[in-house]
């Protein structure tokens, strides 16, 4: 059994790898080439380790928003994502709730309350109250659900390949793990991977553990407090993201959920769907292909789903 585990996080772990390099390697959209601005702020302390990006505030949009990465871990992801955001006006916080220093190494039973530190953050800043909005991707979007569903004063999530339960956790040494969550130190109900025939693949392994997720392990996501924006691959090859993100949606639908749901779901893009546009020639990008899709549909999918991000949280934040 251990050895299983070692390949599934192996894996794991060359998914990750293709999911941050890309990132690094991008070339901005038609633009000057500048250096990448560094933070505003560095937030390092026990319970709150983030970069804060500032829009600029001759332009910047109404709102802030709390950025999530995913199982790379630590703020590489988050950060140029938040970077990103900022540049497109808006103020961005972007947090990491495992693998920087004094957090723990691994994503198995990691505490929530981040988020609600950086919300708390973001509120007691000088000047009026804005709105504030959760974009996570992959696992930070089944965490950035998770915590609006906890959370009334996140007012509007965008969530990108994101999951509808809380998973196990992950070790990228291959060892035992539990929940991915824990909430006032108490671990959440969470869907364990089903190996009972064997491993195939790290998205075999999802889709077939869905079979038997607990009913108590899927995010009640009605309880948001805003509207939701969900954005998947069809051709994503680490998880099943189109299908849970369908599920978030039927969940939503079903429980007569009172704000907007969209889903943009791109049919030749994989797990590195979202972002800020690229071109095909950007170098290194063909890494992104071992997560699913084709370099056209990535190009595509983030060309139309990026512009289509900015104008819902400025909507939804504009609005509150």
């Amino acid at each position: 059994m251990h050895s299983t585990r070692s390949l599934i996080a192996a894996v794991l772990t060359c998914g990750v790898l293709a999911l941050v390099s890309p990132a690094k390697a991008q070339t901005p959209p038609p633009a000057p080439a500048a250096a990448p601005s560094p933070p505003n702020l560095q937030l390092r302390d026990a319970g709150l380790v983030a970069d804060y990006f500032a829009a600029d505030p001759a332009t910047a949009s109404p709102g802030a928003i709390i950025v999530l990465g995913g199982s790379e871990g630590g703020l590489g992801g988050s950060r140029n994502l938040a970077r990103r955001l900022a540049a497109a006006g808006f103020d961005a916080i972007a947090v990491s709730y495992f693998g920087e220093a004094g957090q723990s190494s691994r994503l198995d039973q990691i505490p929530i309350e981040p988020v609600a530190r950086a919300r708390e953050w973001l509120e007691a800043r000088p000047g009026p109250g804005e709105a504030i909005a959760v974009v996570g991707v992959s696992k930070g979007g089944e965490l950035a659900l998770l915590t609006a569903s906890r959370d009334p004063a996140i007012k509007a999530v965008v969530a990108a390949v994101p999951s509808h339960v809380v998973w196990q956790g992950i070790d990228m040494q291959g060892g035992m793990t539990g929940s991915s969550w824990t909430a006032g130190g108490v671990p959440l109900a969470y869907v364990p991977y089903d190996l009972s025939n064997g491993f195939v693949s790290v998205h075999a392994l999802y889709a077939d553990s869905l079979a038997s997720a607990p009913a108590e392990a899927e995010i009640p996501v009605e309880r948001i407090a805003g509207p939701v924006l969900l954005v998947s691959g069809q051709a994503d090859t680490l998880w099943p993201s189109t299908e849970m993100a369908n599920r978030v949606e039927q969940r939503l639908r079903a429980n007569g959920f009172p704000h907007g749901v969209t889903h943009l779901s791109y049919p030749d893009a994989g797990h590195a769907v979202f972002g800020a546009p690229v071109r095909a020639d950007t170098p290194g990008l063909e890494r992104v292909l071992s997560v699913g899709g084709t370099i056209d549909g990535l190009v595509a999918a983030r060309a139309d789903g990026w512009p289509r991000a900015l104008a819902f949280l400025k909507d939804a934040l504009a609005t509150d």
